[in-house]
């Protein structure tokens, strides 16, 4: 019998709401069509395996077509199927009140008022793109009559009997003009590849071509020919989905290269699986870094059941893991009504906790097996960890026993472990224990000579997030304080309060201090003239240890003159007194010829800085010439 009727809902600008605000990319059409015939496919199986159906399953695949020429796309399954009575249900009753009430009803809801997934709404996005669509289907009951839906995206449709003869539902979708790209297959191709690669039941897109042998020429050379092959969409059994016990390296490499066909092999990997408090399966990957922090952020996918949602998982993911590569897949994430993005709720707040000792919970047990491996990486996995300890409290309670330095000869330790280490010979006068640290062990070699002389330990901090790295370490640790190697002279940076001897009298001294600041001729720059060792370098430029901070900070893009105004450069010149250069200039024959030498001894400071440029740099290698020609 042919029934005409309207769709219970009260207002006719559903269609247009559901078009532009539920559903503004109109790609994700795609998605939710062939999702519903999965789900299909899928309840007809649990009705099998439950005794409720006793037919034949045959074989359970979801077939999409595009027919360029008639400008249709048809999405066909051979899951539970519907009853007229079915159709009447899930596709007309949707008995909202209004599209007002509807919107503010559902679109902050989380899972436990979810409708997505439902036939009904997620149905209705096929209007997106089409002008008009229709139904044929056939109830898996036993006796049910084959049944026809029409509409066209108004509130008016049509139920009639049809003549279908095999149980499940074909839906064909007549396009309309401003959505025709739709119709090239290239286009879909794309969509079921972003959103259908991992659906648990077979989805098929037509036919490829494949190459295949076909015996051998004359030569004995292996011949091919070109042959139709069934264009599979999907991997219907994703290796998240199966026992970690059950897989080997090989499995999660091979995987690794599926998700990430151009990237290098991952260093380790956690296949996370739990549920309860919450359902949640997934493997996340540690790809190699380099130290290199520009990375994108993009490459965790997040699925529901199998089917893509986003790649925007920083609600799920705390930040500092959103390096990570791989895949979540949780039923309890809350997501809004067209699953676009995520809705705040304590599942989130669960599982991003859990991810976190996931995590913790492996360096610490990769850290402990196997420590030198461990070590090995840790060029790869420091970033994540600083950024961790940084960032998470949780993350840093448990990683601070794995969280480690590297000193200049290549050995590491954990920040408990560097303090008793360097504890005895790097304690200063007021009991505190020094970490000297390099950020550029180039640039800073000479100064880091002269901590060595001194039987001093360096660290290098040139990664990333260093700069906030340090500044986390004397927070967290009582009694230990961060110098850059340069940042002062070596017995003011460790002050065990031992007094040297100066070699110059007072009048001397002062003599070297006036054609010092003739020759920087800076009144921003500091001159002090102090007692050093004789080894030490006749001229040290030091930056206090808090503007060096801020000018590490900027150049890693994390903080620095922005906050307080561009930075003065303000230098502190140190003139070592016991040097013999001190003694040259000291002993010149003109005050012309002691800021000459002052000159000289600034510039070497300056170039050892690599501060020296421009015409700074002629002037001092044609006044160097000079000097050796004399």
């Amino acid at each position: 019998m042919q029934e005409k009727g309207t769709i219970s809902i009260n207002t006719e600008n559903i269609f247009p709401i559901i078009k532009k605000f539920l559903y503004s990319d109109h790609e994700i059409f795609l998605r939710e069509l062939v999702s519903n015939a999965v789900d299909a496919s899928q309840k007809l199986k649990r009705l099998a395996s439950l005794g409720e159906y006793n037919g034949e399953l045959g074989e359970l695949i979801v077939d999409v077509k595009v027919d360029k020429d008639k400008k249709t796309i048809t999405i066909s399954d051979r899951g539970i199927g519907m009853t007229a009575d079915d159709l009447k249900k899930y596709i007309n009753q949707i008995a909202f009140s209004g599209a007002t009430e509807f919107l503010e009803k559902y679109k902050d809801k989380g899972e436990e008022h979810q409708i997505i997934g439902n036939f009904g709404l997620g149905f209705y996005s096929s209007f997106m793109v089409a002008k008009k669509v229709e139904i044929h289907t056939l109830s898996h009951v036993e006796g049910s009559e084959p049944a026809i839906w029409v509409g066209e995206g108004d509130t008016e449709f049509e139920i009639k009997p049809g003549s279908r003869k095999e149980r499940g539902t074909e839906i064909t979708l007549h396009i309309a003009e401003d959505s025709e790209e739709f119709l090239e297959e290239s286009r879909i191709q794309g969509i079921l590849d972003k959103y259908s690669k991992f659906l648990p039941v077979t989805v098929r897109f037509g036919q490829k071509d494949e190459s295949v042998e076909d015996g051998e020429d004359k030569e004995g050379k292996k011949k091919w020919k070109t042959v139709k092959v069934d264009n599979i969409i999907n991997n219907t059994a994703p290796l998240w989905t199966k026992a970690p016990s059950d897989l080997k390296d090989e499995d999660y490499l091979q995987f690794y290269k599926e998700l990430y066909p151009f990237s290098e092999d991952p260093l380790f990997w956690i296949h996370l699986n739990v549920d309860y408090p919450f359902n949640l399966t997934g493997i996340l990957y540690f790809p190699k870094l380099k130290n290199d922090f520009e990375v994108q952020k993009n490459k965790i996918q997040l699925y529901s059941r199998q089917v893509f949602i986003t790649d925007e998982v920083k609600d799920i993911v705390p930040d500092f893991l959103q390096l990570l590569h791989g895949v979540i897949d949780s039923p309890d994430i809350p997501l809004n009504v067209s699953r676009s993005y995520l809705q705040s709720d304590s599942n989130v707040k669960k599982i991003n906790g859990y991810i976190t000792k996931k995590v913790a919970d492996k360096l610490g047990e990769l850290f402990k097996k196997d420590r030198a491996a461990y070590e090995q990486k840790w060029s790869d996995i420091g970033v994540f960890v600083k950024y961790g300890l940084i960032s998470e409290d949780k993350f840093e309670e448990k990683a601070k026993e794995f969280a480690l330095v590297k000193n200049i000869d290549g050995k590491f330790f954990n920040i408990e472990e560097y303090k008793k280490q360097v504890e005895p010979t790097q304690t200063n006068k007021d009991k505190s224990v020094v970490f000297l640290y390099t950020t550029d062990q180039e640039k800073q070699h000479g100064y880091i000579e002269s901590a060595k002389k001194r039987s001093y330990d360096v660290i290098i901090l040139d990664g990333p997030i260093d700069s906030h790295f340090v500044n986390h370490i004397e927070q967290k640790y009582e009694g230990v304080t961060l110098k850059r190697v340069d940042a002062d002279v070596i017995d003011k940076l460790i002050d065990k309060d031992e007094k040297k001897e100066s070699v110059l009298s007072e009048d001397e001294k002062n003599k070297v201090t006036e054609a010092f600041k003739k020759a920087i001729a800076d009144d921003k720059n500091s001159v002090a003239v102090e007692p050093m060792a004789t080894d030490d370098m006749p001229v040290t430029i030091t930056l206090p240890e808090f503007i060096r901070r801020m000018q590490d900070m900027q150049a890693q893009g994390g903080g620095g003159p922005m906050m307080f105004g561009e930075m003065p450069m303000t230098l502190s010149v140190a003139v070592n007194a016991n040097h013999s250069y001190t003694k040259k200039i000291v002993e010149a024959e003109s005050e012309e010829q002691q800021i000459e030498l002052a000159k000289q001894a600034y510039d070497w400071a300056l170039l050892s800085q690599g501060m020296l440029t421009g015409k700074s740099l002629t002037d001092f290698i044609n006044r160097s010439v000079d000097l050796a020609s004399k």
